[in-house]
């Protein structure tokens, strides 16, 4: 059993698929079938249950996935951290974050990060939040940016940005003249969400409840300049972070406070007890030093 065979199998795992593993690999179907087959001779166990249509692992392909992926990322760590004892800055960071942050932050960091390090890629995967705390904890990814809180035990924390959720309405709304309301008076009105994939989705239902209602949720987007574009046609109202709120004053809406407060914190996420790189350091330490609007 060596390194590529457990790699190769990692990617079937993932796809499902014999046939899209083998051409992310760039190898032959036959070539990818045999070497998996030869794990599982040498293992003495049936990794996956082929008799379905789209395979899956079996009991034991699942023990050999997960130690399979700790070995992998083990191997990683040792590899990056020899990297930087020779003190080489050279190479790339991959970086998981929602479109919301990647819009509002990222072209400042990334372009003031590589002024500073020319030499090193930046990787971006956009998706939502709770993709994004999986893709960490897989390694899939060195940092994620995600809304806080999130479980502790499983993640080191850096804070980002701490604001506070406003709500989005149309000007000709009426209620749009206060400046500050309970959000329960906006219990009969559509809300317009993110969609569930983003914490803030979950989070605004919940604190809906925590006022005293459930919200009626008329459309849910991933873009939120979609959801903005909504309310500008006033098709409903929603609850956005101040920053985006900001952006949008010039057009026909309100932003009007909340009498209790719902708080938008973001953090900096790593997998607890790996290795941060000097890279990933390098890249924190400048996040931390940058304006935050």
């Amino acid at each position: 059993m060596d390194i590529r065979q457990l790699s190769y199998f990692i990617e079937v795992a993932k796809f499902k698929s014999f046939t899209k593993a083998a051409l992310s690999l760039h190898l032959s179907q036959p070539s990818l079938s045999k070497m998996v087959k030869n794990l599982e001779e040498e293992l003495d166990v049936t990794l996956f249950d082929r008799s379905s249509r789209q395979i899956v692992l079996t009991d034991a392909g699942e023990v050999v996935f997960q130690q399979a992926q700790k070995l992998l990322n083990s191997m990683d760590d040792l590899s990056t951290s020899l990297y930087d004892v020779m003190n080489l800055k050279k190479g790339k960071i991959k970086i998981g974050l929602p479109p919301v942050i990647s819009t509002l932050f990222f072209p400042t960091i990334i372009a003031e990060f590589q002024k500073a390090y020319p030499d090193i890629s930046i990787m971006l995967a956009e998706d939502g939040a709770k993709k994004v705390e999986k893709k960490v904890i897989d390694g899939e990814v060195d940092l994620g940016f995600v809304m806080l809180p999130v479980d502790e035990e499983k993640f080191d924390v850096v804070p980002f940005v701490h604001q506070e959720i406003k709500l989005l309405v149309h000007q000709s709304h009426p209620l749009a003249d206060r400046d500050v309301i309970d959000l329960i008076e906006f219990k009969d009105d559509p809300f317009l969400l993110l969609s569930k994939e983003f914490t803030l989705n979950s989070r605004t239902r919940e604190f809906c409840r925590s006022q005293g209602f459930e919200p009626v949720i008329a459309y849910e987007s991933s873009q939120w300049d979609f959801i903005v574009g909504m309310v500008e046609k006033n098709l409903g109202v929603t609850l956005m972070p101040e920053l985006i709120c900001h952006r949008v004053k010039d057009g026909p809406f309100k932003t009007i406070s909340l009498t209790t407060t719902f708080p938008w914190v973001l953090g900096i996420i790593m997998a607890k007890n790996r290795y941060v790189s000097f890279t990933s350091r390098s890249f924190i330490s400048l996040v931390n030093d940058l304006p935050k609007v």
